[in-house]
């Protein structure tokens, strides 16, 4: 469904503040119990030093104030979190140009993106089917390289025949002026139908059944 937005993991653990809190709860408890005892039986003619634990004391208070910055920093770092997942909600029903090679073909139109880590001699995409099977060859692209250069296709075949809407991936091949291939990034286009949760990011699933992190995008529209 369009639009939608779910979290698909929650967080059952304890942050970290939590359970540093409540070691300290203990370790207060303890002492106050260490404390009494030793109190109790001392040796009224040989009292004991109360230095002693007004430095342990203030070690213990030392560390409950880290304990409480660390807590807030956490509930900082929370909030600053999820106003980037608001943020990310305005995604869905977009057009977004994301790493994959999958495109959609819809109405004799198809569209891809693609990067190359330097520039090219010779650049060339090899369209093909679910099945594998290529369909078409669109030659002469663009050579730039580390820019997103975008390819449209009308749907045509190798035989000169519009092929079936539908899903299909895009191979780019790209060689240099002596031949040895220079490496290509493919980037898929397509609509974000919803948006899930996953360990604190934004997980985009797209109209063509694919899907990517939302920090990964390239362009949108």
């Amino acid at each position: 469904m369009v639009g939608e937005v779910t979290g698909t993991t929650t967080n059952t653990a304890q942050s970290l503040s939590s359970v540093a809190s409540n070691k300290l709860s203990a370790d207060y408890a303890s002492f106050l119990k260490l404390l009494t005892a030793q109190l109790t039986n001392q040796d009224p003619l040989e009292p004991m030093d109360s230095s002693t634990f007004v430095t342990q004391l203030a070690q213990l208070s030392q560390v409950e104030q880290s304990v409480q910055t660390n807590a807030h920093l956490e509930n900082i770092s929370a909030q600053v979190g999820a106003t980037g997942l608001t943020s990310d909600l305005g995604l869905i029903g977009r057009e977004v140009s994301v790493p994959g090679d999958l495109f959609d073909l819809v109405s004799g139109r198809g569209s891809f993106d693609y990067v190359l880590d330097t520039a090219a001699n010779d650049v060339r995409a090899i369209i093909r089917d679910s099945s594998g099977a290529s369909v078409a060859q669109i030659e002469g692209l663009a050579a730039e390289g580390s820019t997103l250069h975008s390819v449209d296709w009308n749907g045509i075949g190798t035989d000169g025949l519009p092929v079936s809407d539908g899903i299909y991936t895009a191979e780019i091949i790209a060689s240099n002026p002596e031949g040895n291939v220079i490496a290509a990034q493919p980037y898929t286009k397509s609509t974000v139908e919803r948006m899930t949760l996953q360990n604190g990011t934004s997980l985009l699933h797209l109209a063509n059944g694919d899907t990517a992190l939302a920090a990964l995008i390239a362009s949108v529209r």
